[in-house]
């Protein structure tokens, strides 16, 4: 018998605020048709002033928490994935644990930007096996727009708000890869490509969050080489083929990138949970937003094998196989 980190539900939450192609060309020189072609997006949502990360993170932990039948009480650890803190400490799962009311266990945030998700899936899934806690609310949550130079047409309309959450808990299994729960993860990073994907500001460096810079061609130039290598790496580790996959959940960065990474990788893009054009990229919150609107619309179902995948700055990047 082999313990996993078995799903027990979902959870997602978008501010209310949309804001469409046609809405950015008031604030820089683009068109809808320019963003759609280039990206796939269409729309984004971007929370309001006064509306924090952990606002968004709290949520999506409670609907995940409802997903799964379970109250915070059955919580011993909550994990946050977020490039964008309310503030540089503390963190800002720790105010989603006071927030839902939980007196004990532990919480904390994790930093891989796109990547923060993929790789809260990894530590969530380790500290179960190895008994440091049984049920973990896992969150992805980002502000992105506040790290956003709205005068640069090349990020301002790449981004968007939002948070999404599912919740994790060791159940034993026969060791196989038709077990439900995580099968397998694999993470990776390069610091040496800081420079293409980066803020221009931190706590030691300008006392500023800074604002997002992305080199676009380059990113998307390494983006489908090393998300398909992960992704086999992680197929390949749990004993998988690509045709063995039910639902492909992808960081939602850009259409292209998706729709290259399935073909690179032979998955029927009719298995592409894809959100980019309502969402537009959020960051850490993507791929589990991604994942809990094909749960609630029925797409995703117990026992379905999923491969998530994200890359982020750093550069961050990684697989995880999951089944639900």
């Amino acid at each position: 018998m082999t313990l996993r980190s078995v799903a027990l539900g979902s959870g997602s939450y978008l501010p209310g605020k949309v804001v469409t192609n046609d809405d950015l060309t008031k604030l820089v020189d683009t068109s809808d048709e320019w963003i759609v072609e280039r990206t796939g997006i269409r729309t984004r949502h971007i929370a309001d002033e006064g509306v924090l990360t952990s606002d968004l993170a709290m949520e999506a932990g409670k609907r995940a928490l409802a997903n799964a039948g379970i109250t915070a009480s059955d919580v011993d650890m909550v994990i946050v994935a977020t490039t964008t803190p309310d503030e540089t400490f503390p963190s800002v799962a720790t105010k989603v644990q006071a927030g839902l009311g939980m007196t004990r266990g532990a919480a904390f945030d994790i930093q891989a930007v796109c990547s923060g998700f993929v790789y809260g899936v990894s530590v969530a899934d380790s500290l179960i096996r190895c008994g440091q806690a049984n049920t973990v609310l896992l969150i992805g949550a980002e502000t992105m727009s506040r790290v956003l130079d709205w005068k640069d047409r090349t990020t301002c309309v790449l981004f968007g708000d939002g948070a999404g959450a599912i919740v994790l808990r060791g159940e034993t299994g026969k060791g196989d890869n038709s077990d439900r729960g995580v099968l397998d993860v694999k993470l990776y990073s390069d610091g040496r490509l800081h420079d293409l994907l980066y803020t221009d500001g931190g706590v030691s460096s300008t006392r500023t969050a800074g604002l997002l810079h992305m080199e676009g061609r380059e990113v998307f130039k390494h983006a489908i080489v090393k998300i398909s290598s992960a992704m086999e790496a992680s197929m390949s580790s749990a004993g998988i083929s690509p045709g063995d996959v039910d639902w492909f959940v992808p960081h939602q960065a850009n259409q292209r990138i998706l729709d290259g990474t399935a073909k690179k990788l032979g998955i029927d893009p009719a298995k592409v949970i894809s959100t980019i054009a309502r969402h537009g990229n959020t960051s850490a919150a993507s791929v589990p937003l991604a994942l809990d609107a094909a749960v609630s619309d029925g797409r995703i179902n117990k026992g379905d094998l999923l491969l998530l995948e994200a890359m982020g700055g750093g550069f961050t990047w990684g697989a995880a196989l999951l089944r639900w």
